[in-house]
């Protein structure tokens, strides 16, 4: 659907945090006069400080606010979700049934941007991916913009998009989950279990997943993982030009000793943005240049520093249990105490604890809910090679206390690893509160002669 479409229908848009926003503020420049729906669950007393100022100040807005919230999505012709909402919700099905657009500020901006799109998703590695492309991208001096979950929100990029502007985007599950129109240059990094509460089965996610190249051409571009069974059997079926992008040799491009980032997994994520360098015809020594000043991102593998002569790093953005084994065997032996445990989306943990007594782990630190099942999974694993040593376990509600522990039983020249393989729901807010109260208490605590 084009915008100019939008201009004679009515329009609710659906969700109104961060990507909402960022809609309304779009429509608004181009519609001044449009009267707008705006529907959240949230009560007003409850949308963030921005949203509310937006809504106030606005006398063309008709608010949809509250648990009953969906009922709205009859009144109007164009429906623009955010991608917290699934399509699959019976309002929404029945919208469509009946005629009505139910879409999406990706899809808009798929559909109306003039200029390329990279876009890149995968359960893990995405934030690193997008970055790297974009740090390759501005090296070598092209017009390129960061959008998406990492970035800013697309739509308001439109505004102002030109033919030679260069988009690199991160795309969620839930952003690609109903796209009719795939990105000029795909990169499919992985698929893991994940967001299987959002997901009716892990087949949906994996469909979703797909939409990332099910509608490219033959002028389009495939970037993918050929060592993943999922993404190499959806890259079968694409019509697009295939790049397998473990293929790529990094010693010819870059010294070991040069790249920033810790991990195997991180040599990946280099590899399929070196991909994206090379399809653009950017010379290997710009991608050299980007990738050596390139800066590690927050929460990912982030060394926090050293105190009281432990050494701590900040994974929380580790959600799944394969991130949280890849940040292991990232750091190596020397990890002695692993923070674990958040919502539990009941992910497999055996291949964690197998992974965890195999290790010198002497210490492992657990949040609830999913905590008590890792440390099951933990005994089980024990019990079956007979082991009978386990390592130290603490079950905490808090991560003050987890951070105490941390200092109490971490030796020095040792390290003490946040890397909870699961979300942060229940205790924290999100993976940025977590991340961010772990290196709080880390520093305050470090200073302390004796953690209390």
């Amino acid at each position: 659907m084009k915008i100019e479409e939008l201009k004679n229908k009515k329009i609710l848009i659906l969700g109104f945090g961060r990507e909402g926003m960022d809609s309304f503020i779009f429509l608004r420049k181009i519609f001044p006069q449009k009267t707008l729906g705006v529907g959240d669950r949230l009560t007003f007393e409850n949308l963030q400080k921005k949203a509310k100022e937006l809504l106030e100040n606005d006398n063309k807005v008709k608010l949809h606010l509250g648990e009953n919230y969906l009922k709205s999505v009859k009144k109007y012709q164009i429906i623009i979700k955010s991608p917290g909402i699934p399509f699959y919700l019976k309002e929404l099905k029945e919208a469509k049934k009946q005629g009505k657009v139910v879409t999406s500020q990706t899809e808009l901006f798929f559909q109306n941007c003039p200029g390329k799109i990279i876009g890149v998703t995968g359960t893990k590695g995405k934030s690193t991916t997008v970055s790297l492309i974009y740090k390759i991208l501005k090296t070598a001096k092209k017009s390129a913009y960061l959008v998406g979950n990492i970035g800013k929100p697309a739509l308001s990029f439109l505004l102002s998009a030109t033919e030679d502007d260069v988009y690199v985007y991160e795309l969620s599950s839930h952003q690609l989950a109903n796209l009719k129109k795939s990105p000029h240059i795909a990169v499919f990094l992985n698929v893991y279990p994940e967001h299987l509460d959002y997901y009716r089965t892990f087949k949906e996610y994996i469909r979703a997943k797909a939409n990332i190249t099910k509608f490219q051409t033959k002028n389009d571009y495939l970037i993918f993982n050929g060592k993943d069974k999922i993404v190499k059997e959806i890259a079968k079926k694409t019509k697009a030009r295939k790049f397998n992008f473990t293929l790529i040799k990094l010693e010819k491009i870059i010294k070991k000793k040069e790249i920033p980032l810790r991990g195997d997994f991180n040599l990946l994520n280099i590899k399929a943005a070196v991909a994206v360098g090379r399809i653009l015809k950017i010379p290997d020594k710009t991608i050299s240049e980007a990738i050596k000043n390139f800066k590690p991102l927050l929460h990912r593998l982030e060394y926090v520093g050293e105190y009281r002569g432990i050494k701590f790093f900040n994974d929380s953005l580790s959600t799944i249990p394969q991130t949280t084994i890849a940040a292991i065997d990232a750091l190596g032996k020397n990890t002695e105490t692993i923070i674990l445990g958040g919502f539990d989306r009941g992910l497999d943990f055996s291949n964690l604890a197998k992974k965890i007594l195999k290790t010198n782990i002497k210490t492992v630190i657990l949040f609830p809910t999913s905590g008590k099942r890792i440390w099951s999974a933990i005994e089980k694993e024990a019990a079956n090679k007979k082991l009978k040593k386990l390592p130290k376990s603490f079950l905490v509600n808090n991560m003050r206390e987890a951070v105490k522990i941390a200092y109490r039983c971490t030796h020095k020249g040792k390290i003490c690893l946040l890397s909870c393989a699961s979300p942060s729901f229940g205790l924290f807010k999100d993976y940025r509160e977590r991340g961010r109260l772990f290196k709080k208490y880390v520093k305050k605590l470090g200073y302390e002669k004796k953690p209390s």
